[in-house]
């Protein structure tokens, strides 16, 4: 199943597990940033020129779709917007 990370580099987060999605809840979550696919390596938070906050969305080989290929996806919202969507996945 993807999981889906919260980076924080102010914090020094270099990546906590938030949540574990199926691969529809996470195009409902994903849907509320803006994705970039990273690669086969974890991003290194503390690696960019910005200091703002992201998700980091994984994804293994065997839970890839024609949307999906397996890898790291940086989601670049306000981590308050993914909450909300995760919260609404409960509902």
């Amino acid at each position: 199943m993807p999981s889906l990370y919260f980076c924080q580099p102010h914090a020094k987060n270099q990546g906590m597990l938030r949540a574990v999605l199926s691969v529809q809840e996470c195009e409902r979550v994903a849907s509320r940033a803006v994705i970039t696919y990273v690669g086969e390596e974890f991003p290194n938070p503390a690696g960019g020129e910005e200091n703002r906050d992201f998700a980091v969305l994984s994804i293994a080989s065997n839970e890839t779709t024609e949307q999906w290929r397996p890898g790291y996806y940086r989601l670049d919202s306000d981590l308050m917007e993914i909450n909300k969507a995760l919260r609404e996945l409960a509902r």
